[in-house]
């Protein structure tokens, strides 16, 4: 691979601004959860909304997402950044099931890890997946959601956790 390719294509994503998850599942292959940022939605029609995660082959949580053939996105509010940590390995090391024990959470009524606290909370049945390349692309039938009275979701843009705020009309 072109390394100067690679590096500026890094810089360049790193410069778009976006929400913070965490895909959380449980189920026969184990209860998991890791931060992400590449989610989004796929339609809002068909039997079932649906939505797209994608997952590093290397994490634990791909493979248990696609044995448990359920998971939920918590899309974390402005003030959860120690949970995206936690849930990224940057704080307190272990196992991805004690990271559980750290947060307040409870079973979603797909039996999912849901995060308290989160803006929305998407339990999703799983579709279809592709490995592409070094990734996990899951795409998700959505099942139930649940939305917090706080709308405002943690972001993540130019290595470093932002918040939205609102730019007034110029006209």
């Amino acid at each position: 691979m072109d390394q100067q390719l690679r590096s500026a294509f890094l810089e360049g994503m790193s410069r778009a601004a976006t929400f913070v998850a965490v895909a959380t599942t449980d189920g026969p292959a184990g209860r998991f959860g890791v931060t992400i940022s590449s989610v989004t939605s796929v339609s809002a029609d068909g039997d079932h909304p649906s939505l797209l995660a994608c997952v590093h082959q290397s994490s634990p949580v791909g493979a248990a997402i696609l044995a448990n053939r359920m998971f939920c996105i918590n899309l974390l509010q402005e003030g959860q950044r120690t949970i995206s940590d936690l849930f990224a390995g940057r704080q307190t090391p272990g196992e991805h099931h004690t990271r559980f024990d750290l947060i307040p959470w409870h079973a979603g009524s797909l039996s999912q890890p849901v995060l308290e606290g989160a803006t929305a909370n998407f339990e999703c049945q799983v579709a279809t997946s592709v490995l592409w390349e070094t990734h996990h692309v899951i795409i998700g039938r959505v099942k139930d959601v649940r939305l917090s009275s706080d709308p405002a979701a943690l972001l993540y843009g130019s290595r470093a956790y932002k918040r939205a705020i609102e730019i007034p009309s110029t006209t």
